[in-house]
């Protein structure tokens, strides 16, 4: 079960990282994307086309990721241009209709046959419990670490940060004190976008690398959020690596192995207890 759980962790600093850019693009602009896995995940499979083309890598990888940057782009303008006063509900509806929209697109233009996705870094890693930890597993662990530390400190520590969280929770009234709500909205979520694309493809090489698959990465995402409770930073990034080490646990015990990706579901359905529990017994007395 050790080495089981030690071959999670690539998954679990891929949900880390999603996970966190979930957080952040919450806290920075009131919106939780329920298509950030498959923005990151189109990047990818634009990434694969080209290398099916005849790209090299290093043209093919920077590529996908600024085509995921500039989808998410799009979607930050749409939401900051047309639903700049409507509740977080509605602008998570949006994002919703963007997921299923992505899944149609994507279905048409990659099909649904698995790929073949190089490593970012192949041949790196080093041995943990008779376990190969690969490069990308260390990249994806890094770099959740660095986006909540160095977004923890962006927040509450700049002047930027206040910008963003003042976007965040009155909008209206930043832009009329002189805030490029707008820019800096359309900023934050590109930089979120081109983060997932490489979270996702960090983690691509040891799941089915079809668009579908890979756009569900959402799911342990989110339930990483939501261990972080929308609002802690390096609770998600912990949350996301928990989930991913579960996860590899559960492939070493037969009776649970099957049912492994049904896992993060579970931790979804036990963080939301958990969050309600104080209403709950407030209600309660």
């Amino acid at each position: 079960m050790l080495q089981a759980s030690v071959a999670g962790l690539l998954a679990g600093g891929a949900y880390a990282m999603v996970g966190v850019c979930v957080v952040l693009l919450f806290q920075m602009t009131g919106v939780l994307n329920v298509a950030q896995a498959a923005i990151g995940a189109f990047g990818t499979m634009v990434m694969l086309q080209l290398l099916e083309r005849g790209w090299g890598f290093g043209v093919a990888l920077p590529a996908g990721v600024l085509t995921a940057a500039a989808l998410a782009a799009l979607l930050g303008w749409a939401i900051a241009r047309f639903y700049t006063d409507s509740s977080a509900q509605v602008r998570t509806i949006v994002t919703v209709a963007v997921l299923v929209g992505l899944l149609a697109i994507g279905f048409r233009l990659f099909g649904n046959d698995p790929r073949t996705v190089p490593s970012l870094v192949p041949g790196a890693g080093f041995r943990l419990a008779d376990v190969v930890v690969s490069g990308n597993a260390l990249i994806a662990l890094v770099l959740a670490a660095a986006i909540a530390v160095g977004a923890g400190l962006l927040l509450n520590r700049s002047r930027l940060g206040v910008r963003l969280r003042a976007i965040s929770e009155r909008p209206v009234t930043a832009e009329m004190l002189g805030v490029p709500v707008t820019a800096l909205a359309v900023g934050v979520w590109a930089v979120m976008g081109a983060v997932t694309a490489v979270a996702v493809t960090a983690v691509a090489p040891t799941r089915p690398s079809n668009f579908l698959s890979l756009s569900l990465l959402v799911m342990p995402a989110m339930a990483a959020a939501l261990l972080g409770g929308l609002r802690n930073l390096a609770g998600a990034a912990l949350g996301g690596v928990l989930i991913g080490v579960i996860e590899g646990a559960g492939t070493s015990v037969r009776q649970l192995s099957e049912y492994r990706q049904v896992l993060p579901f579970l931790v979804v359905v036990v963080a939301l207890v958990w969050l309600q529990r104080r209403e709950v017994w407030d209600a309660t007395r």
